[in-house]
């Protein structure tokens, strides 16, 4: 009797049925680097904000594939050739593009190799499967680091306008419930064209692009750079900053494994142990929140009072300002938590502290979204558009924060 093939399709929630094409897709995706990816939040502390932003890293890296497909269906149909090799090379740059993420994704990038983020990683992750897989990665490492010849290619993977994007904001809109961020992937793609070998949309797509800009202006505001999420990142830092500290001072023992590995090593990948990319393969979410519920317990006030605010959801006041918060103000603040708490003014920095952040839904000097407008010619997006909406999506827009303990915290 003949043997059933391998089950092939994942059910999506957003998409539907998502099919795995070949063979190398398919065991890059059981490898278990990938596999790692179920362990990844997409969306780092958004759950603490929005309770359905449980989607992990996997979600998005199938349904970004899911989309490619779909790309380059689309681009056959309208003439222009991709080799079955050039497909498979897109498909798997496209399904590893974050692969290099850590736990909680965004929120800790920095943490665990100093110089190095998650893309770099990414690409470490990508040669070692491809030595594993005999070669069968070149193509899409060419076109993941934008040397393959034909430049179209990896605008997709990686442009302002590519499949990742159009999969992370209709994703991360599904699962928060904001409707704002809510685009149409399938009409986008269906307007995507390609003009002296670069990505370029046909001119009856110019709203669906400037649509799918308002939207990621109106997603970092809302759910990335949200006020609530940006506090508990930043606490996360200062648990992982403080347990390095404390570890540092022999007034910590760090778990086993990957991530007191990582907590205790400094510099470089190149400066670290050759199984170093081994090790960090092992670092998940769950490493996190095991260690967040072990420091809770610990002597040390500053660790397992920020461990606490984490697991209870008792987080700090943030307050935005379009302008730099006054260092007066926040001296203040430190003085307060100085005396309230009984620390010191090195301890009180860890619950009063400033930053910024910054949005920009389009960038007119990096990679433009070309239109293709009748006899050939090309226009940046941003020159067709009404240009009050491009004015402010175009204008980086910088806020500055200030967080400090609550009143009965």
């Amino acid at each position: 009797m003949k043997p059933r093939p391998k089950l092939k399709i994942f059910n999506d929630p957003i998409y539907g049925f998502i099919r795995i094409p070949n063979a190398l897709i398919f065991d890059l995706i059981n490898h278990p680097y990938f596999q790692r990816l179920r362990r990844i939040s997409q969306m780092g502390m958004s759950y603490l904000v929005y309770p359905g932003a449980h989607h992990t890293r996997f979600h998005h890296a199938l349904g970004a594939m899911h989309l490619m497909q779909e790309a380059i269906t689309m681009l056959r149909y309208k003439g222009f050739d991709i080799s079955p090799e050039e497909e498979e090379g897109l498909l798997a740059a496209i399904l590893l593009h974050d692969i290099g993420h850590g736990p909680f994704s965004h929120a800790l990038e920095h943490e665990w190799i100093e110089g190095a983020g998650h893309e770099h990683i990414s690409l470490l992750f990508m040669e070692a499967l491809n030595r594993e897989f005999g070669g069968r990665l070149e193509t899409a490492i060419a076109i993941f680091k934008g040397t393959y010849p034909r430049k179209f290619l990896n605008q997709l993977v990686s442009s302002q306008l590519d499949m990742d994007r159009l999969d992370y904001l209709k994703r991360d809109s599904f699962y928060t419930g904001v409707a704002e961020g809510n685009i149409n992937s399938e009409r986008l793609i269906a307007m995507l064209t390609v003009h002296d070998g670069q990505l370029a949309v046909e001119e009856k797509g110019v709203y669906s692009v400037e649509k799918f800009l308002m939207a990621r202006r109106f997603m970092y505001w809302q759910v990335y750079l949200h006020k609530t999420g940006l506090v508990a990142e930043q606490l996360l830092v200062r648990a992982v900053d403080r347990a390095r500290f404390l570890h540092a001072s022999k007034k910590l023992d760090l778990p086993q494994g990957a991530l007191g590995r990582f907590i205790e090593a400094t510099g470089t990948p190149a400066q670290r142990d050759p199984e170093w990319l081994s090790d960090f393969a092992g670092l998940d979410d769950v490493d996190i929140l095991y260690a967040l519920k072990r420091w809770r317990q610990h002597p040390d006030t500053v660790l397992s009072r920020i461990c606490e605010m984490l697991l209870e959801r008792r987080l700090l006041s943030i307050k935005i300002k379009p302008d730099p918060i006054k260092k007066g103000r926040l001296e203040k603040k430190r003085r307060q938590v100085q005396e309230a708490w009984g620390m010191s003014p090195e301890e009180a920095s860890y619950f009063v502290f400033d930053g910024k952040v910054e949005n920009r839904a389009y960038d007119t000097k990096r990679q433009n979204i070309n239109i293709l407008l009748p006899k050939g010619r090309v226009m940046d997006v941003a020159s067709l558009t009404d240009r009050l909406n491009l004015e402010v999506l175009s204008e980086p827009v910088v806020k500055h924060y200030i967080c400090y303990p609550k009143k009965g915290i």
